[in-house]
């Protein structure tokens, strides 16, 4: 049977949704302002109806366009923005204050252009401040109906626990594909246990499993994925050689290897669902095209034996992003 529309805090979404971050912030190759627009109004014509957005992104700029899109249609999108990194030049960090989510949460509806955002992320753990103070500041916000749901990223199983404990949580969103196994640890099954959905983001590895990145050398300077440890010299070639073999069996079964990527994370809960981002319409439309594709089991496994913990060569981050990620890690 082909998987069906998954909840999203009660409201039934297109498991494949759209991350916005790469029109504005950390990748190469984002389109025009103009293009941009087009590409979110071709997104929501095709049956994108999960938009997920961020304050870090563009600094502004991809709310910015995201709520010009919107203008019109914000009824046929569920609409999700993150607060708590901040970047201004060199000053980087992670402000999770009760006063500062407020504040960010006023910016956010303005540059969006709407009066409500159905699901609000913080972004990372602040150290600095209790999560049950964080959530308890946002759970006032859902009692006024400025946001629909709470989200949290890049956190463990015992924080969304500690978190639960004050106020149900929507969605925990993490990074997760057949690259990046981390969530498998505790997450996935604290999510499931507590009635949360699972928003797996970069669930086709940065591009590397839909077969957009061949030479991270060749990136501009700018791009983060040129800092990562899986795509230096010593580990890419080692890494390399395993997506020729994931894109080997894509061809086999007919589909892309963004398409089996996706259909893979899909395959690991009905709790689960997707915003694997883009700045090119073709591959938008390509993304979702198969979204109801159920991967057989067998292709599954083997696509897990394949591309997994112990066969990807590096770690997903760079030894100075670490502490800011509270997720469980190997």
């Amino acid at each position: 049977m082909p998987i069906e529309r998954r909840p999203l805090n009660g409201r039934m979404v297109n498991p494949v949704g759209l991350g916005c971050m790469s029109l504005s912030w950390a990748y190469s190759g984002r389109p025009s302002e103009e293009d941009g627009i087009r590409l979110f109004h071709r997104a929501i014509d095709i049956g994108y109806d999960h938009f997920d957005t961020a304050r870090l992104y563009g600094l502004g700029h991809n709310e910015t366009q995201v709520g010009i899109a919107l203008k019109g249609r914000r009824d046929q999108v569920y609409l999700a923005s993150k607060m708590g990194i901040f970047a201004s030049g060199e000053k980087r960090g992670v402000d999770c204050h009760p006063d500062t989510i407020r504040s960010e949460l006023e910016v956010s509806l303005k540059l969006l252009q709407t009066d409500h955002i159905d699901l609000y992320y913080m972004h990372r753990r602040d150290r600095n401040v209790p999560i049950e103070e964080s959530v308890g500041a946002m759970a006032d916000l859902v009692k006024e109906g400025k946001i629909g749901g709470i989200g949290l990223s890049e956190m463990s199983a015992d924080t969304l626990r500690r978190a639960s404990a004050v106020h149900p949580i929507a969605a925990m969103q993490t990074e997760y594909s057949p690259w990046t196994r981390q969530a498998e640890i505790a997450v996935l099954d604290a999510c499931r246990e507590l009635g949360t959905a699972f928003v797996a983001f970069s669930p086709v590895g940065r591009g590397v499993l839909a077969n957009g990145l061949r030479d991270p050398a060749a990136l501009p300077d700018g791009d983060i994925r040129k800092a990562m440890p899986r795509m230096n010299a010593e580990n890419w070639p080692k890494n390399l050689a395993l997506i020729d073999q994931f894109n080997a069996i894509a061809a086999r079964e007919g589909v892309t290897p963004a398409q089996l990527s996706l259909a893979w994370v899909h395959s690991r809960g009905d709790h689960i669902v997707t915003i694997p981002g883009t700045g090119k319409i073709a591959h938008l439309e390509e993304n979702i095209a198969r979204w109801d594709w159920e991967i057989p089991a067998a292709v599954a496994a083997e696509v897990d034996a394949l591309i997994n913990q112990q066969t990807v060569s590096g770690h997903r981050y760079a030894g100075a992003i670490l502490p800011t990620i509270d997720t469980e890690d190997f």
